[in-house]
């Protein structure tokens, strides 16, 4: 019991490690992305004893600063819940990741009672219906932040961004019932093994493959609930508004860090749920077995390591092609935002739900 605990403490702090360090890098990459875009040069200023590297340091010397800066409450705010507002967005964020499997299983023989280690920091039966109650949930950090400011302007930004964020979660949740519905499964482990089937023995059994228009509207969805360009009207330069706007210091810096890690989460569920998460194509537990014949058997710890990289560098891509997206795409006005969710998302959704029930009866798979 000791070790498992062990195991499971072990695995959660090698997730966070792996979240914050890449959260803390995509500050960097979207600086000098959006610079290569715009034709600048980017954040190169930041040095240690005259070596800039890139403008790596940049990142540190954000965070020292946000460390070092003056804390500033409003007078007449509400003290605890202005302290706890950026807490939950960051807690709610972090959370989420436990139960988002980042590898296949690894057997360790009699060193755990099972016999094997899944890569997961908790194995959860629904665990995506716990992601998604954790992205919810964030959303209170978002309204605390404005009714605790005692500020006009930070009520109205903290209302419209709840108001955006639960519209467009509606969409996003009724988009993955149809791949729950293909899979079988709310487990995202088991539906991660079921896309490693093959689709006449050559095509991988992804989400992407079953379930196309669920993935757009996922990830367009996905990208107003993390209000991220071309949906970040709460955080726009051009608007007068936003939840965060009496926030300084290492607090803002903590609404900051939540827009990356909500990100993160996005792109790992949607590598999930639609590009295999863990698969390799043709990799199976004991080897690669090629449809035109051929085998080639590899070790357990060689196949984790196989998945975990696969699982890597996908949600790399993801996050990459979002902070393309983010500085590409004009942004929406409030009434589009709302317009797009309500009468573009949700319908299609709907529809999708209703076509993969009925192409499930049709072939029979349906109980």
């Amino acid at each position: 019991m000791v070790i498992e605990l062990s195991i499971i403490a072990a695995k959660a702090l090698l997730v966070l490690f792996m979240v914050l360090n890449l959260a803390g890098i995509m500050g960097w990459i979207e600086r000098k992305g959006s610079a290569l875009i715009q034709d600048r040069i980017g954040a190169n200023r930041a040095a240690i004893f005259g070596f800039r590297f890139l403008g790596l340091f940049h990142g540190l010397a954000d965070v020292l600063k946000m460390f070092t800066k003056e804390d500033i409450v409003p007078a007449g705010a509400n003290k605890t819940l202005h302290t706890l507002a950026p807490l939950f967005s960051v807690f709610f964020a972090l959370v989420a990741f436990a139960a988002i499997p980042f590898g296949d299983r690894l057997y360790v023989g009699d060193l755990v009672s099972t016999g094997y280690i899944d890569l997961q920091v908790v194995k959860i039966d629904a665990a995506l219906l716990y992601v998604f109650a954790m992205l919810s949930l964030g959303v209170y950090g978002v309204i605390l932040a404005g009714f605790a400011s005692r500020n006009n302007y930070a009520i109205m930004g903290g209302l419209r961004a709840t108001a955006q964020m639960i519209s467009y979660e509606i969409a996003l949740g009724v988009s993955i019932v149809g791949v729950i519905m293909v899979y079988g499964t709310m487990n995202l482990g088991e539906m991660v093994r079921a896309q490693g089937h093959l689709i006449g023995g050559w095509i991988p059994m992804w989400g992407i493959v079953t379930q196309p228009v669920a993935f757009l509207v996922f990830v367009t969805a996905a990208l107003a609930v993390t209000k991220r360009l071309p949906f970040d009207l709460p955080e726009a330069e051009s608007e007068i508004i936003g939840y965060f706007v009496e926030y300084s210091g290492m607090k803002f810096g903590m609404f900051f860090l939540t827009d990356f890690l909500e990100t993160i989460v996005v792109a790992s569920l949607a590598t999930t749920l639609f590009f295999g998460g863990w698969q390799v194509p043709f990799l199976m537990p004991d080897g690669f077995h090629f449809p035109w014949g051929g085998e080639l058997l590899v070790f357990n710890w060689v196949y984790a390591l196989l998945g975990f990289a696969s699982f890597s560098i996908k949600v790399l891509i993801f996050c990459f092609v979002f902070m393309q997206l983010r500085w590409t795409v004009p942004r929406f006005r409030y009434d589009q935002l709302m317009n797009l969710g309500w009468k573009g998302l949700f319908p299609i959704a709907v529809v999708n739900v209703v076509v993969t029930a009925v192409v499930l009866v049709f072939l029979g798979e349906a109980s």
